[in-house]
C-alpha cells in the first residue's frame, strides 16, 4: 500500500520542500496552509506561497483558522495519514500531530538544540556562526525538543546575509526532508533524543526592539547584525536630523576600520556617500530605507535628496 504524507507549510521556505517532496513522487493527500488574509495598505487578500505553488496540483489545500477545530481534526483522520510533515507553520496542538502512525515530523532551520525558536536564520548570522543547517525531529509538547531524526550541516560565508542562508538552507532542508520520509518508512533511522547542553543558544522571534542597532557594539558585530537582518525585516535605527528623528532601515554596508576625528555615530555625507562613523572605523551605507519610501541605493538617495550637515545616528 502507498504511504500517505500530509503537508503543512506556508512561506517559500516551505515551497522548495514541498516542490522537491512532490519531484521524489511521494503520495501527499492533503496540504496545509495558512488562512488567506488582507495584507499591505489595500488590505488586499493574500495567499500563502505554499497555496499558490498547490492550485495546480490537484492535491486538497486545508486552510483551517483553528487548528484545534473538531471538524478540521477530523478531516485529517478521514485522510488515515501515515505520516505529516511541517515546514515553517505554526504550533500543532497533539490532536494533530498525535494523528499518524508513524508520527509526525518538523524541518527546523538550525542544527538543533542551538537556535530553537522562530527565526534561527537571522541569528546565525547575527551571531557570527561558521555554521548552520537543517535539522529534522518528531514533534512532541514542546517546541523544537524533539528526538531528531537527521541533521545536514551548511557553512556561512562570510558575505551570506539572511537571504542567501534562507536560500541554501532550503535547498538542503528539501534534501534532508525527502530522505527522512525514506529512512521512517523504511524503518532505517532511530530518533535520538535531544540532549540540552545547557548551553543553547536561542532564536526569539524578531520584534521592535531586538532588530534595533546597538552603536556601542563592534563594527564587526553591527555589520553582521545588518546581514542577519537583510533582506527582511532590516536592522533599524534612528536618524537624527535638526531635532527631528526618523526611524531608517539598512540593507547592505561596508565597513572601514581606520582612525579619524570625527564623533562616534556622526552621518558624514560626501562623494555621494553616506558615512556613519564609529570608534573604530566607518560604516559605509549601501541601501537605505527612508519611512514611506522604498529600499534606495545611497547614491540614488543622494541624487534626489538634501540633508543638514548635523546629522547622528542613535
Amino acid at each position: 500500500m502507498i504511504k500517505k504524507i500530509i503537508f503543512f507549510g506556508t512561506p517559500s521556505f516551505a515551497v522548495k520542500c514541498l516542490e522537491k517532496i512532490i519531484k521524489e513522487k511521494f503520495n501527499i493527500v492533503a496540504i496545509v496552509t495558512s488562512p488567506d488574509r488582507p495584507a499591505g495598505r489595500g488590505r488586499q487578500i493574500k495567499t500563502s506561497a505554499v497555496k499558490d505553488f498547490s492550485k495546480t496540483l490537484k492535491i486538497p489545500i486545508l486552510q483551517p483558522k483553528k487548528l484545534d477545530n473538531t471538524d478540521f481534526i477530523n478531516q485529517l483522520k478521514e485522510l488515515e495519514p501515515d505520516l505529516m510533515v511541517v515546514v515553517a507553520f505554526r504550533l500543532l496542538p497533539k490532536a494533530v500531530w498525535s494523528i499518524p502512525l508513524r508520527g509526525t515530523f518538523n524541518l527546523h532551520a538550525s542544527l538543533l538544540p542551538d537556535y530553537r525558536g522562530a527565526a534561527p536564520i537571522n541569528w546565525a548570522i547575527i551571531n557570527r556562526e561558521k555554521y548552520s543547517g537543517v535539522t529534522t525531529f518528531f514533534i512532541n509538547e514542546e517546541i523544537d525538543t524533539g528526538a531528531i531524526l537527521l541533521k545536514e550541516k551548511v557553512e556561512i560565508e562570510e558575505r551570506d546575509t539572511a537571504g542567501s542562508l534562507h536560500e541554501k538552507l532550503a535547498v538542503k532542508g528539501s534534501e534532508l526532508i525527502c530522505k527522512t520520509i525514506k529512512s521512517i518508512f523504511e524503518e532505517s533511522i532511530s530518533p535520538q533524543k535531544q540532549k540540552p547542553k545547557g548551553t543553547e543558544k536561542l532564536a526569539p522571534k524578531l520584534n521592535k526592539e531586538n532588530v534595533f542597532i546597538n552603536w556601542d557594539q563592534t563594527l564587526e558585530e553591527i555589520h553582521a547584525k545588518i546581514k542577519g537582518l537583510s533582506p527582511y525585516p532590516g536592522a533599524r535605527f534612528n536618524w537624527v536630523e535638526e531635532q527631528k528623528v526618523k526611524v531608517i532601515k539598512i540593507f547592505d554596508v561596508e565597513i572601514f576600520m581606520e582612525k579619524h576625528n570625527f564623533n562616534h555615530k556622526q552621518v558624514i555625507i560626501k562623494d555621494k556617500e553616506i558615512l556613519i562613523a564609529h570608534h573604530s572605523g566607518f560604516l559605509n551605507c549601501k541601501i537605505l530605507q527612508f519611512p514611506n519610501k522604498k529600499q534606495m541605493r545611497t547614491i540614488d538617495l543622494l541624487n534626489g535628496n538634501s540633508f543638514s550637515k548635523k546629522i547622528e545616528v542613535s
